[in-house]
């Protein structure tokens, strides 16, 4: 069925590929995080500023 070589080939496939998966999982959830802290920032000195005036 497989030699030897095509069986690490395929091995060494399936571990970038779900190397990468979890990667972007963790990126997705990083970038949503840092997002929403920036948008929570801008909106608290706005609000700051409005209280100032």
């Amino acid at each position: 069925m497989f030699e030897f070589q095509q069986y690490l080939g395929f091995l060494l496939f399936l571990t970038v590929l779900t190397i990468g998966f979890w990667l972007m999982i963790f990126l997705v959830g990083f970038v949503h995080y840092w997002l929403g802290g920036a948008i929570m920032e801008l909106i608290k000195e706005k609000r700051a500023k409005k209280k100032d005036e």
